[in-house]
């Protein structure tokens, strides 16, 4: 007896493929889905565990990378269904042989490195944010001394210093076309190296020449003055003029507020006072009503010094000498009306002397300091970003290679 099988219309079959493609596309997004969890749970994994609490309180220092994370849904798509469409197509002469194709769990994982490629992306946009950790700050009771340092930016100072020592050459830097150091060179040099002895003493800056400037008040950031420091520069001030007394009275109201029981001025200038509203008088008198101490650095010895003038027909620079004259008389009486010390430093390792001079003369102040200490925590968002975008690439170069 001969039954008959119905079959499906034209219309009917057609239908029945759309529906079984749709199953596929469901079931493909379902995969990876879950490709795409566990991917990004397994590299969230190792800093979770490591700094967990410290990344889910962390500050982070580039804020607006976090934005590029809209981007990993689209690089998601690219990678799995967007690669579909980039494959090159092959034309048959008949359907026999595609029940013969690809089957098995590499069909349906060959989305996996795209999803490892999306979690890698959101790692390293993360460590691109760079989350800090920001630790409880540490209070401790410290001695130091309010010192703010004056130095003369004045065109004087372009002369020439020799005799750098060598624990201060690192701070000169080599010098272009052999020019030899300058006395701003120099000065920078000492103040620097000054900074970086120090721990608990707050030191400012005050920089002037024909005016005053504060380049940064009494602070215990040393790494922030140390770079403000090695950036001066002549010139970038007018240098027309040595305003010394506006000098000292801005640093005096710099240490007006200052609670500590030894407060300290250190002049360095190698000119005579010309121009400023303040005498140098008056600005020692207000140094005296603040419990300030002055101490006066002279700068060479008031005769004539050399200044580089361009270079010779062989290159080599050329120096001519020049009288910048100096006041010894007016810096002394500065220092002797506060209580202070002067001193003459014809070299750098003078000027070094000086500075460490004036510290044991001082006696230290006993306050309370609140140190916070910093920790980048980049570093574990990035190493496991890099991971998984390794294996993306060796998984798409050896298990799940497409072909063609």
């Amino acid at each position: 007896m001969n039954v008959a099988v119905p079959s499906l219309t034209p219309g009917a079959a057609e239908r029945e493929r759309a529906r079984k493609a749709r199953m596929r596309t469901l079931l493909r997004v379902l995969v990876l889905f879950g490709i795409a969890v566990a991917a990004t749970a397994t590299g969230f994994a190792y800093p979770m565990l490591m700094r967990g609490e410290e990344l889910l309180a962390a500050r982070w220092e580039y804020p607006w990378a976090l934005g590029l994370l809209v981007l990993v849904p689209f690089v998601l798509w690219r990678a799995t269904f967007g690669e579909d469409r980039r494959l090159p197509r092959l034309r048959l002469g008949t359907v026999g042989p595609l029940p013969y194709g690809p089957v098995g769990a590499r069909v349906w994982f060959r989305d996996a490195p795209g999803a490892l490629r999306a979690a890698s992306l959101s790692l390293l946009i993360l460590a691109l944010a760079r989350p800090v950790d920001t630790r409880t700050p540490q209070v401790a009771d410290e001695e130091g001394i309010d010192i703010v340092v004056v130095l003369d930016l004045s065109g004087s100072m372009q002369a020439v210093m020799d005799n750098v020592p060598e624990d201060l050459k690192r701070y000169v830097g080599a010098r272009p076309r052999g020019l030899r150091p300058t006395r701003l060179d120099a000065a920078k040099a000492v103040i620097r190296d000054f900074i970086s002895r120090r721990k608990t003493d707050r030191i400012g800056v005050v920089v002037f020449g024909a005016s005053a400037y504060v380049l940064s008040p009494p602070t215990l950031d040393y790494a922030l003055l140390d770079l403000m420091v090695s950036r001066m520069e002549l010139k970038l001030i007018d240098p027309t003029a040595t305003a010394i007394g506006d000098a000292v009275g801005v640093a005096v109201a710099r240490l007006r507020r200052s609670s500590a029981t030894s407060k300290a001025v250190i002049l360095l200038t190698d000119g005579d006072n010309k121009g400023g509203r303040i005498s140098p008088e008056y600005a020692a008198h207000l140094a005296t009503t603040v419990g300030a101490k002055l101490y006066t650095i002279q700068i060479g010895e008031g005769e004539a010094a050399e200044v580089h003038d361009g270079f010779d027909l062989f290159g080599q620079p050329r120096y001519v000498s020049v009288p910048y004259p100096t006041n010894p008389e007016l810096l002394k009486q500065l220092a002797a009306k506060t209580g202070g010390a002067t001193y003459v430093a014809t070299d750098a390792t003078a000027l070094q002397a000086s500075f460490h001079d004036v510290l044991d003369k001082l006696e230290k102040t006993q306050f309370e300091a609140s140190v916070a200490s910093f920790q980048d925590l980049f570093g574990f968002l990035l190493l496991p970003g890099v991971l998984l975008l390794a294996l993306d690439v060796l998984t798409r170069a050896t298990l799940l290679r497409r072909f063609p």
